[in-house]
């Protein structure tokens, strides 16, 4: 869980996680000013604290490589704002576990999002750039700006992530990691999602960065793809069919 003021809806989050199925919590602070750390202390999760605020994909970077030093086989991600329904991890790691999907997503948009709260602004542009990134990656997804994801650990012993940006575009990028290099299986569930005020939501002036930011990464992997730029992102750290921890 990559944890930023948190302190509100932490316990709830926490509460919904099907704990028969999630061996191991691992919850990363970015220099919270409210009582994040001391709440997940409370629950028993494991805590890393940041000495300094890296920024929401800086935050991922250090949940990931400290679930492969655990030695995790399947790595949850999931906003710790209580935004998304925490119940569906099993429906979400299921096909990872059964060998028939190395990258899940939580999808809203497989259901309603406006009915759960959604602002209409963030409907219309998610389903812009999610249209944009389909026709670029050759995908079918219905979103791809979800904060519920689940990954194998082939998948993040294979992408680079540790050169991805430090800020919420992280996502986009490992998604383009993950098309560009290729043998690794995308599919998704619907997951509802609750808009209140105790949850975090990037603002108007923060989604056009966001927006613009990932229409970067789209023309960055087009780029590569055809052989003009090659992006060090883009390639492997090791062969997808390779074995042994990187």
């Amino acid at each position: 869980m990559p944890a930023y003021n948190a302190a509100r809806t932490l316990e709830r989050t926490y509460a919904d996680i099907p704990h028969d199925l999630v061996h191991h919590l691992i919850l990363v602070d970015d220099v919270s000013r409210d009582e994040t750390v001391e709440i997940a202390k409370q629950l028993g999760l494991e805590v890393i604290v940041h000495r300094q605020n890296r920024g929401y994909g800086g935050n991922q970077k250090t949940c990931y490589d400290r679930a492969l030093e655990w030695g995790a086989d399947v790595v949850v991600m999931l906003h710790p704002d209580y935004q998304y329904d925490a119940t569906r991890i099993p429906q979400l790691v299921a096909p990872i576990l059964a060998g028939d999907a190395d990258l899940m997503l939580g999808s809203r948009f497989l259901g309603d999002p406006l009915a759960g709260g959604m602002p209409r602004w963030k409907f219309i542009s998610n389903r812009f750039l999610t249209g944009v990134e389909n026709l670029a990656f050759g995908l079918h997804l219905s979103e791809y700006h979800t904060g519920l994801r689940a990954y194998s650990r082939r998948l993040l012993e294979t992408i680079p992530y540790g050169l991805n940006s430090d800020d919420f575009v992280f996502d986009q990028e490992l998604i383009a990691q993950v098309v560009a290099v290729g043998g690794m299986r995308i599919g998704e569930i619907a997951v509802p999602t609750r808009y209140f005020d105790e949850a975090s939501s990037v603002n108007f002036k923060r989604s056009v960065v966001y927006g613009l930011s990932t229409l970067r990464v789209v023309g960055a992997f087009l780029l590569h793809r055809v052989g003009i730029r090659r992006s060090p992102k883009l390639l492997p750290r090791r062969s997808p069919g390779e074995s042994g921890a990187v």
